[in-house]
């Protein structure tokens, strides 16, 4: 996993704007989700992969770690799946134009529903209580793309979990718009994969900064822990 290297500076801001560096440590695990971006044969297998991870493959322990933790203590768990399909076509074309034609052939075999690619990475502890949301933008709640926030105030979370990869890409995506859509945020550092140390670091210090918090695999499990400790000592 990618080693953890945010500026203590950025610490020392938001402890000043926050009043502690961890804004959202108070987990309530009852309204707290774990939403995973992305973990699919199609970003982590070289072989078909129109985007490959190399570091994806090596943060699956820590992402089933911490979905068993949710899952025993109260929370839910989301598997988002990034997915092409005709919409993507006719109302992201900008996203159409960035590409190749050849890298846009690599990335609609890679990510059509019901392809290989499409397939989450069959190591992912996937439970059957857990929901699967397909996503058709980079991040999961901007408009257009699912409907993922609809589901997670359905079940009354308000607070989110986010892994997956890449970390400076769909995993910060979605992070800042949940944000901006009310839901208390956390990007989980070594639950996040990116191309190289210095595009994950540098993404979670920016959301760190400004957006939400920051937290590792054991600090959360502690602080779901503790939370559904004092619940039942209520």
């Amino acid at each position: 996993m990618h080693p953890l290297n945010i500026p203590p500076e950025i610490a020392a801001r938001v402890e000043a704007r926050c009043g502690r560096a961890h804004p959202f440590e108070d987990l309530d695990p009852r309204r707290t989700a774990f939403v995973v971006i992305d973990l699919q044969v199609g970003f982590m297998d070289p072989a078909i992969s129109h985007a490959y991870c190399p570091m994806a493959e090596r943060i699956v322990p820590a992402v089933n770690r911490l979905a068993t933790a949710v899952r025993e203590t109260g929370g839910g768990v989301f598997w988002i799946q990034n997915t092409h399909d005709a919409s993507c076509d006719e109302t992201w074309t900008v996203m159409q134009r960035m590409a190749t034609p050849a890298a846009r052939a690599r990335r609609v075999a890679a990510m059509s529903e019901g392809s290989p690619g499409h397939a989450l990475w069959p190591a992912l502890d996937v439970r059957a209580e857990d929901e699967k949301v397909l996503k058709r933008r980079f991040s999961a709640f901007i408009q257009g793309s699912s409907d993922l926030a609809a589901r997670l105030r359905a079940r009354g979370f308000d607070t989110v979990l986010i892994g997956g990869t890449v970390t400076n890409v769909c995993c910060e995506s979605s992070a800042r718009d949940a944000m901006m859509l009310d839901f208390r945020t956390v990007m989980v550092a070594d639950c996040n994969a990116a191309n190289s140390d210095a595009e994950h670091n540098a993404s979670l210090a920016a959301f760190w900064n400004i957006f939400g918090d920051v937290m590792t695999t054991d600090h959360v499990i502690e602080r779901l822990r503790a939370g559904a400790a004092g619940q039942r000592a209520a």
